[in-house]
């Protein structure tokens, strides 16, 4: 069934824990057929790792070479991080697994203005990570099509790159799984080639110092993490398409981790070969880490061609992801009054409204790159992500702790609470971490981007207010 035009109370979650029946989600949807279909744990683990693993890691080698091999410890670290919020995420997921992951979870645990800001906060994430996607994805494919010579043909291809995977998600759930899996799958043959091949090329003297960035090893640590910090947007994939997989109680937690481990192998082999494989002075000034990489390891110059498209495919199954995600937490909220009614509306078991203001969004950021001429302003854009993100992180870890102190039978697990507390509080630190290394200019443009949303929420409140009282106004926990 259709939501048109008004946002349905949701049922509450039954206190046993069983999942609550949603308005629109593909059970219910009769509107969806055949062309939506839930995701089973491969597609939910692919739709993590897809969306971690984009094109960054293509040029992550590259960018912390400058540190030395300390960037490495950075890596773990960050990596500790990960884990720790995908745990979390995953038992929250057990808890209620609706679609809308952080923002079902904050509005839960602190009422409907916790909820809608990290619904916004992470909407603006979505939509501005995929104009950053699909501007990057063009610089791999001018390798394979010359299209960077004229700023319009490729402002035309970045475009093309977005409005692709949005066809996909707006044929339906069904699709949107298919590419997913299939572009994950096609992505990582050549990084497992050069992560696990480039191990038996590994040359110790290519390594160059430990710390080459003349500060101290924690300052070393702390520099490298800021560049690292995007590497990791993603592990709530899964939780925040919870109603569209199955069986979310076990497989959301389960994707999520696996996905999130799996990534983290992938970086660290992969970087770490590179390290072994490309001489340091060399690889401090590449380009194209990882051509140059297989380039070290078996001759000749056809790396650069296989690393574009791999990475051409890799930022592609990263778009197709992404759009899904930018309009399932929007779904959820306006489900509950707490976003525009529209965005509520499904078709095929997807949420087509969000879809569309999304990808016309992210296609006017675009365009407004290419005409402003200006790198830095959507550098700073792309930063703002990353502070975006850590609202709706640092909220779930917080609902997380929530329910650990509140000593409420029915939400705590005694034998686990300890362990518990420890991964929610790890996963807080590496949230507050992560707006540490957006750096100031990037905390300051999306504290302003937070507080227009502060209006928004003030205009639905005002109209929920003033509804009747028998009217289909949001409902839910406060």
């Amino acid at each position: 069934m259709h939501v048109n035009g008004t946002a349905a109370q949701p049922a509450p979650a039954p206190r046993d824990g069983s999942a609550a029946p949603a308005p629109g989600d593909p059970v219910q949807d009769s509107s969806a057929g055949r062309h939506a279909r839930r995701f089973g744990l491969p597609v939910a683990t692919a739709l993590v790792m897809g969306n971690i693993i984009g094109g960054g890691i293509f040029l992550l080698p590259a960018s912390v070479a400058p540190y030395g091999t300390v960037s490495l410890v950075a890596f773990g670290v960050l990596t500790v991080g990960a884990i720790a919020l995908a745990l979390v995420f995953g038992r929250l997921a057990q808890r209620d697994p609706r679609t809308g992951g952080p923002y079902v979870y904050a509005r839960e645990a602190f009422g409907d203005f916790a909820g809608f800001l990290a619904a916004w906060a992470y909407w603006i994430t979505t939509w501005v990570s995929n104009a950053a996607l699909a501007v990057a994805a063009v610089g791999y494919l001018d390798v394979l099509i010359p299209v960077g010579g004229h700023r319009w043909t490729a402002c035309l291809a970045a475009l093309v790159i977005q409005w692709l995977p949005a066809l996909a998600n707006f044929a339906g759930t069904r699709y949107v799984g298919a590419v997913q899996l299939v572009s994950t799958v096609l992505k990582f043959l050549p990084l497992l080639l050069v992560a696990v091949g480039g191990l038996f090329f590994f040359d110790p003297r290519n390594l160059g110092p430990f710390n080459a960035s003349g500060q101290s090893p924690i300052g070393a640590v702390s520099a490298s993490a800021a560049l690292l910090l995007f590497s990791y947007l993603g592990v709530e994939s899964a939780a925040v398409s919870a109603g569209e997989v199955k069986n979310p109680r076990r497989n959301v937690g389960r994707a999520t981790v696996i996905g999130t481990a799996g990534a983290a192998l992938v970086y660290l082999l992969g970087t770490l070969s590179v390290f072994g494989t490309v001489p340091h002075d060399r690889l401090v000034t590449s380009a194209a880490p990882f051509s140059d990489a297989v380039n070290a390891m078996f001759g000749g110059g056809w790396g650069g061609w296989a690393v574009a498209a791999a990475a051409l495919v890799s930022m592609t199954g990263c778009l197709n992801g992404w759009t899904l995600l930018s309009a399932q937490t929007p779904y959820a909220a306006a489900r509950d009054g707490l976003f525009p009614a529209a965005f509520a509306r499904r078709r095929r078991g997807v949420p087509t409204v969000g879809v569309g203001v999304t990808v016309v969004l992210a296609s006017l950021l675009t365009v407004y790159n290419y005409t402003s001429g200006s790198a830095k302003v959507f550098q700073v854009l792309v930063l703002v992500t990353t502070f975006t993100a850590t609202v709706p992180y640092l909220l779930a870890s917080a609902a997380q702790l929530t329910h650990l102190v509140s000593g409420r039978r029915e939400l705590v697990n005694p034998a686990r609470l300890a362990r518990d507390l420890v991964v929610a509080s790890v996963a807080a630190g590496f949230s507050l971490w992560l707006v540490a290394g957006a750096g100031y200019a990037a905390v300051y443009q999306g504290v302003l981007f937070l507080f227009a949303g502060v209006v928004v929420y003030a205009v639905l409140a005002g109209r929920r207010r003033g509804a009747p009282a028998d009217g289909p106004v949001g409902g839910g926990p406060q």
